[in-house]
């Protein structure tokens, strides 16, 4: 479901630090912490921006790369962008 909060709603973006304060607080947890990880490392290797999609929502990742916008950053919908 991308990254969620506490609440269980999805975080539509987060940025490095994010990722690092939500891990130390255990709102990630477990299998999510590798997907993060990997996210956070492609950003900081200089990719744009990493999106976690939510593998049940029919073409996310499709929707992200189609609705890529000004800023290249797609729309958040569907799972999580993580960027520096």
């Amino acid at each position: 479901a991308g990254v969620l909060d506490k609440k269980l709603e999805l975080l539509k973006e987060l940025n490095i630090m994010d990722v690092k304060n939500l891990i130390d607080d255990e709102t990630i947890t477990g299998g999510m912490i590798p997907k993060v990880t990997y996210a956070t490392d492609a950003v900081q290797l200089g990719v744009g921006a990493a999106f976690i999609t939510d593998g049940r929502v029919p073409h996310a990742l499709l929707r992200e790369v189609l609705a890529g916008g000004e800023e290249r950053m797609g729309t958040g919908e569907g799972g999580t962008v993580v960027t520096m």
